[in-house]
């Protein structure tokens, strides 16, 4: 769905640019919608670089880091809190676990789309 909202305001930014100021106009849209995708890749690039030098499956404060977890929440914006990949769970499809120094995890659960469907938190006892 948002997808679709995205690619329809850029397809109307391109008519709408070439309406006002003919060919210019479009090749203006473009550079913007090229510019802001470059914006999007770099994010992604600097999180991957971040979680991937990381050791998989650590965060600082398990707690801390599902509290600031939120269903639908994409996959990029998790890597970025817990700034480390998280180990995959073999039991389940599309689990993973984040561990701390305490032994508090966190069972995050994704959909095929990548996004956030639940956070369990298992404190250590």
């Amino acid at each position: 769905m948002k997808a679709a909202v995205t690619g329809l305001l850029a397809l109307a930014a391109l008519v709408a640019g070439g309406w006002a100021m003919g060919w210019q106009g479009v090749v203006l849209v473009l550079t913007v919608l090229v510019f802001l995708l470059l914006l999007q890749f770099s994010k992604l690039m600097k999180v991957m670089r971040q979680a991937g030098s990381a050791p998989i499956g650590q965060v600082a404060n398990a707690v801390m880091f599902h509290s600031r977890l939120q269903p639908g929440q994409a996959l990029v914006d998790v890597l970025a809190l817990a700034g480390s990949l998280g180990e995959a769970v073999p039991e389940r499809a599309h689990t993973y676990r984040w561990r701390d120094a305490a032994g508090d995890e966190v069972h995050l659960r994704f959909d095929a789309g990548s996004r956030l469907l639940e956070a369990a938190l298992q404190r250590a006892s």
